[in-house]
């Protein structure tokens, strides 16, 4: 995980026993760095007893991976044609799905868009390799979709940050490894007379600079005549119009006589080895550079251009000679430099070695790669809804306990809450991030697309829906999560895949909850909730009560007086609180706490008139924090149907609570003191907001009942 900077990027990777099948997503085998990188990686897992499979439009490094024992299909995964993507979709299910696939590795876009989809239907693992700094386009945000992103340095690191939103903590660094050993090192000699030879290994397309090359070893041919230029790469596969444009600059530079070609089919070691420099000349931003660092394990002196991840291999002066893109003058200079100062090019190459040995052996590549594996099959990365309201938040503290302590060891649980209630678990143990949503402002319309594209980003492995709500249903499958737990309620449940009927009978909220999590193998919640108020909001609460004149040691009863602005039939009435104020206070010397939001300021006016006793009016003076911590303070709350009440069970405060419209067996929350008045009628319970028949359920509850059981509560 890397959530403070790039650093931890390096961190956090340790490998478990178990058997590994991994698939690997390229376009094509041709020779080149990507594809080599999917041999060797293919090689290791092989060897070290894990299944390797790579899905590819064929090439020549195809019978390599026969001989390594490697299983391979043969699929035009990399074609963009719409159509034969759909194809291409469907052959590759069928490939996961019959070699058993745990891991879905993708190391190129166009593979990838398929592969992501592909792995997500089949409830697989999906991470990919970013090897190039891709334009910011659609296709190009799918490398930035795995549940881990590989890159090859730091410099890949910011930029899929930077450019597709990439959160650092999905992003791993494994560098491109080279086989010491295949390429040994060699000291750079000279010998009078002999022909200096320089090379460039690389594709052949635009980015690479093979123009200014060209324009460079013709500066050096006019002070160095006994040279010989190479270049290295696959002609076959380049576009025919960037070879002609080569092949009619070397005829303009006069240099047919001292430019030769080799097929990338030669081996890499071998050529190197009869060079004395190589030259790297991208124009635009490079990933890596597989070459360089293969040059510098050879001990082969090395000019780079300054751009992307090359500039961490080539260090000025150090491990190589860098020059500005773009400038073949410069870079000829560079060249002219080793050629006329051997103990230059020996010090480089000896540092080089060093380098190489210590950042970039095959051993550590490998190791780290095999170390990624492992951390995206190990981690569990849960998303909870529980949008809202406030009080049901809070009921599903129990469930959020649960979860954790199913999935111990290193699970990420977020929880998707409404934006008005983001305090509501602060400093929760069981929830490592609060996510919020604000299906009335922000993400409503276009916006819950993106928050829909939000969630996505996090690659979560599993949802949990608590909510269970149309809006939480699709969000769930907009964000292509494998793994959507929730209740079949017809509220378009047929978008959940780990669905579970909804009970027969009424359940308290806990046990409601624990339906859901059944599905998962979660056999025991504790029927107990919990808050944890901060020491800054406890403070807040006492320098509130000690302003407002509240004696010591005398006893604080507080008062919600509204259950809901839209549940009015929820509402017991401010003229009964308000003659309950004054009867404690007169017969028991007890002080009566106001709480409400600002909606309910006027409410609170009409309760001071009505009474004689003075009551510490807290309505619209405080957050969810504060009112948490207010409760906590008090020795019984009195409350309606609402979020008081459960805010109540989650800190021990006793309390008393009216009920009429809705039943108390399916909203009661679990809690040590507690005292329920509900006098049931025919009509009820109706689940109205608004009351036809003259709030009978409420109007049955007589002060006098409720009187006394706050006494008995504050007593107790």
């Amino acid at each position: 995980m890397c959530p403070y900077g790039l650093r931890g990027c390096w961190l956090g990777l340790t490998i478990k026993d178990g058997i590994m099948n991994i698939l690997q997503l390229v376009p094509k085998l041709n020779i080149g760095g990507v594809e080599k990188g999917t041999v060797e990686v293919a090689r290791h897992l092989v060897l070290t007893g894990h299944k390797a499979v790579v899905v590819s439009g064929g090439g020549e490094l195809e019978k390599n991976l026969a001989a390594i024992g490697a299983r391979h299909y043969k699929i035009p995964i990399g074609r963009k044609n719409p159509f034969i993507m759909l194809y291409c979709y469907f052959k590759l299910k069928h490939v996961v799905r019959k070699e058993n696939i745990n891991i879905v590795h993708a190391r190129s876009r166009i593979p990838a868009l398929i592969g992501y989809f592909a792995a997500r239907r089949s409830g697989r693992i999906f991470i990919t390799t970013a090897h190039g700094q891709y334009r910011k386009h659609f296709i190009s945000r799918v490398m930035g979709w795995g549940k881990i992103v590989i890159v090859a340095n730091e410099t890949m690191a910011r930029y899929m940050r930077d450019n597709f939103d990439v959160p650092l903590r999905k992003i791993v660094i494994v560098p491109r490894g080279v086989d010491l050993k295949k390429f040994s090192f060699e000291l750079p000699s000279r010998h009078v007379g002999k022909t200096v030879r320089i090379g460039m290994i690389s594709r052949f397309t635009p980015l690479k600079g093979h123009l200014d090359f060209l324009k460079a070893v013709s500066y050096v041919s006019r002070k160095m005549p006994n040279i010989e230029v190479i270049m290295m790469g696959d002609k076959l596969s380049a576009k025919e119009e960037y070879i002609k444009k080569i092949e009619l600059t070397i005829r303009r530079l006069t240099l047919g006589s001292v430019v030769k070609f080799v097929s990338s089919r030669e081996d890499v070691a071998k050529v190197m080895s009869s060079l004395d420099v190589l030259v790297s000349a991208n124009r635009e931003q490079e990933a890596f550079g597989r070459s360089v660092i293969e040059a510098q394990a050879r001990g082969l002196p090395v000019v780079a251009t300054r751009v992307g991840g090359v500039i961490e291999n080539v260090i000025d002066e150090k491990t190589g000679l860098l020059s500005e893109p773009g400038n073949p003058r410069e870079m000829a200079e560079k060249i002219l430099r080793y050629i006329n100062d051997l103990s230059l090019s020996q010090k480089i190459a000896r540092a080089a070695r060093k380098h190489v040995e210590e950042n970039y052996s095959i051993q550590k590549t490998m190791a780290l790669t095999m170390a990624a594996y492992a951390r995206a099959r190990e981690e569990k990365k849960i998303l909870v809804f529980k949008i809202s309201s406030l009080g049901d938040i809070i009921l599903a503290t129990p469930s959020l306990k649960a979860i954790r302590e199913r999935y111990s060891g290193t699970p990420c649980v977020k929880v998707l809450v409404d934006v008005r209630f983001r305090n509501v678990l602060t400093n929760c143990p069981y929830v490592d991030e609060v996510i919020t949503c604000d299906f009335a402002e922000r993400d409503k319309g276009l916006g819950f697309l993106k928050l829909a594209a939000k969630l996505r980003a996090e690659d979560f492995d599993m949802s949990i829906d608590l909510q269970n709500s149309k809006k939480s249903h699709l969000l769930a499958f907009l964000a292509a999560i494998p793994e959507r737990y929730g209740y079949d309620n017809k509220k378009m449940s047929f978008l959940i895949n780990r669905k579970i009927g909804l009970p027969e009978k009424p359940l308290q909220p806990v046990e409601h909850q624990s339906c859901v999590l059944g599905l998962m193998g979660i056999t025991r919640i504790e029927n107990k909730l919990e808050l944890w108020p901060d020491k800054s909001d406890e403070e807040w609460v006492e320098q509130f009560f000690k302003d407002s004149w509240l004696k010591d040691g005398q006893k604080l009863i507080a008062f919600s007086i509204s259950a809901s602005r839209k549940w009015q039939s929820k509402n017991w009435g401010v003229s009964h609180m308000a003659e309950i104020a004054g009867m404690l206070a007169k017969q028991k010397g007890v002080r009566v706490v106001l709480i409400g939001a600002k909606e309910d300021k006027e409410l609170g006016e009409k309760f001071m008139k009505k009474t004689k006793a003075k009551p510490i009016n807290a309505i619209g003076k405080t957050n969810i924090p504060r009112v948490i911590a207010l409760i906590k303070r008090c020795d019984v709350l009195l409350t309606g149907d609402s979020a008081p009440m459960h805010i109540a069970a989650a800190v021990a405060t006793p309390f008393v609570s009216i009920f009429g419209p809705t039943d108390p067996a399916r909203h009661v929350p679990p809690a040590s003191k507690q005292k329920i008045l509900y006098k049931k009628q025919k009509c009820s319970p109706c689940y109205e907001s608004v009351c036809l028949k003259k709030m009978k359920c409420m109007t049955a509850i007589k002060p006098a009942e409720v009187y006394d059981a706050l006494v008995d509560m504050a007593n107790g």
